[in-house]
C-alpha cells in the first residue's frame, strides 16, 4: 500500500470510530434532558432517579467520544496537508466555530449539570442539560456544514491556486450541509432510543425496577418512532439534493448504469461493476426511482456509464451500503411503533420474546449510521472536494510510507483499547439498576 491508501484508511478508522460514540451523544443527551424536565414538572423521584442512571451512561460515553474526535483534526495538518492549504480558508471557519462556541457550551454545561446537584435550583440544573444537549446538536451543525461544504463547494473562489471564502451566508445555507445535519442529528436520536430500549428490555428480562424500566422504555419507544419517521423524511429530501448535486453518487446508490426517463426501482439487483452492468435486475417499480430521485415520474435519471471512468465513486460498497441502511431504517419504525403499542397495553412482558429482540436490536443503529457514512464518503470518491479537489491531490506529500504506517498502528491500538473500555464500562453500569449507579453524595451522580 502506499501513502495515499494508507492515509485514506487511517482517516476511515478514526472516524469512523469516533462516529461510534457520537451518535448516542447526540440521542441520549435529549432523553435524560427530557427525563429531567419531566422530574422538575411532576416532582416524581422516578424520573430524578432515571435521570442520574441514563445520565451517568451518557457521561460515560461522552468523555470518551471527546478523546476520540481531538485526533481527527491533528490528521488534516499531518496527512492531508495540501487538502489543507488548498481549503483551509474555508474549511477552518466552521470547525473553529465548532470548537470555541458549541463545545465550550458543552463543556462548561456539562460540568454544570454533573456536579450541580443540590447546588443549583432544579429548574436551573434542568436547563444546563438542555444547553448540553443544544450544543452538542450545534457542535454537529458546524461539522456537518464543513463536510456539506466538501460534498457540494459554495460561496468560494478560486485564487492563488487556492479555494477562498467570499460568501460566509452561502456556507451555513448551504442545502446539503443543512440536509446532512438532519438526518444525522435523528439518525443519532433513534441510536439513543433503541439504546434505552434494549437496556431497559434486559431488565425487563429479569424482573428488576419494573416501573423504572417500563417508563424508561415508554419515553425511548415515543423518542424513537419520532426520530425513525424523521430519519425516512429528511433522508428522501436529502437523496433528492444528491441526486441534484452528486449524480454519479445517487447512480451508484442505485446501481444505474444507463440515463432514461421514467427510470424504474429494481426491488432485487446486484451490480456487476466490471462489465459495466447489473449481474442481477428483478421485480421493477416503472417510474420508482425517478420519483424519489426528483419527485417527478418522468424525471431523466443519469446513469454511470454517463461520466468518464475516472470520476466514478467505487459502485459495491455503496450501493451494499444505501440498501443495507434503508432497510434497518425500515425496520427501526416497525420496531418503534410495536413498542409503542406494547408498552401502552402493558404485554411488554408477555412477550419476552420480543424483549430479547429489542436488546439484540441495540448495535443496529450504529450499524445503519455507519453505512451511511460509506455512502456518504465512499459515494464522493474520487474527490475529498466535489468537481474541485482529488483525493489523490489532497494527501501530504512530506510525510513517508514508515510514518503513517506507525501512525496507522498507534491509533488501531489505543482506539482499541478507547473500545473495550467503553464497552466494559457502558455494559457494566447498564447491568446495575438505578439505585447501584448513584454514586456519593454531592458528586457527579449524588442523591
Amino acid at each position: 500500500m502506499d501513502v495515499l491508501t494508507l492515509s485514506r484508511l487511517q482517516f476511515a478508522v478514526t472516524s469512523m470510530f469516533h462516529f461510534i460514540f457520537v451518535p448516542l451523544t447526540l440521542g441520549l443527551s435529549v432523553l435524560v434532558a427530557a427525563m429531567e424536565t419531566r422530574y422538575v414538572v411532576t416532582g416524581n423521584e422516578m424520573y430524578k432517579r432515571m435521570t442520574k442512571f441514563w445520565g451517568k451512561l451518557f457521561l460515560i460515553n461522552f468523555a470518551l467520544g471527546v478523546v476520540t474526535g481531538i485526533t481527527l483534526e491533528f490528521q488534516f495538518g499531518m496527512n492531508w496537508a495540501e487538502y489543507s492549504r488548498y481549503v483551509g480558508d474555508i474549511f477552518g471557519a466552521p470547525l473553529a466555530i465548532e470548537a470555541t462556541v458549541a463545545f465550550f457550551l458543552e463543556s462548561v454545561f456539562i460540568g454544570v449539570w454533573a456536579f450541580g446537584w443540590n447546588k443549583v435550583g432544579k429548574k436551573m440544573h434542568a436547563a444546563s442539560i438542555w444547553i448540553v444537549a443544544l450544543a452538542t446538536n450545534l457542535s454537529g451543525l458546524w461539522i456537518l456544514l464543513a463536510n456539506g461544504w466538501m460534498q457540494h463547494p459554495v460561496g468560494y473562489v478560486l485564487r492563488n491556486g487556492r479555494a477562498e471564502m467570499v460568501d460566509f451566508m452561502a456556507l451555513i445555507t448551504n442545502p446539503f450541509g443543512l440536509l446532512k445535519f438532519g438526518h444525522q442529528i435523528v439518525s443519532g436520536y433513534t441510536v439513543g432510543a433503541f439504546f434505552v430500549m434494549g437496556v431497559s428490555a434486559w431488565h425487563l428480562l429479569r424482573g428488576r425496577n419494573r416501573d423504572f424500566f417500563k417508563a424508561s422504555f415508554g419515553m425511548a419507544a415515543v423518542f424513537a418512532l419520532a426520530s425513525t419517521l424523521m430519519v425516512a423524511v429528511i433522508g428522501d429530501f436529502h437523496a433528492v439534493d444528491v441526486a441534484k448535486t452528486q449524480p454519479a453518487k445517487f447512480a451508484a446508490m442505485e446501481s444505474i448504469w444507463d440515463s432514461c426517463r421514467n427510470a424504474p426501482m429494481h426491488l432485487i439487483a446486484f451490480p456487476d461493476e466490471k462489465n459495466q452492468c447489473n449481474l442481477v435486475s428483478a421485480f421493477p417499480v416503472p417510474g420508482m426511482l425517478s420519483l424519489l430521485a426528483y419527485h417527478d415520474l418522468n424525471a431523466e435519471v443519469r446513469g454511470l456509464n454517463s461520466f468518464p471512468k475516472a470520476d466514478r465513486p467505487p459502485v459495491l460498497p455503496v450501493f451494499l451500503s444505501f440498501r443495507a441502511m434503508v432497510g434497518l431504517g425500515t425496520l427501526f419504525i416497525v420496531l418503534a411503533a410495536v413498542s409503542i403499542f406494547f408498552h401502552r397495553k402493558n404485554l411488554l412482558e408477555k412477550y419476552p420474546w420480543f424483549l430479547r429482540a429489542m436488546v439484540l436490536c441495540i448495535p443496529l443503529p450504529y450499524i445503519a449510521n455507519q453505512l451511511g457514512w460509506v455512502v456518504s464518503e465512499v459515494g464522493r470518491q474520487p474527490w475529498i472536494v466535489y468537481g474541485l479537489m482529488r483525493t489523490s491531490d489532497a494527501v501530504s506529500k512530506s510525510i513517508d510510507l514508515s510514518q503513517v504506517i506507525g501512525s496507522l498502528l498507534g491509533f488501531t491500538l489505543l482506539y482499541g483499547l478507547l473500545g473495550f473500555v467503553d464497552i466494559y464500562l457502558l455494559a457494566k453500569f447498564a447491568r446495575k439498576g438505578p439505585e447501584e449507579t448513584t454514586i456519593g453524595a454531592t458528586g457527579a451522580f449524588g442523591k
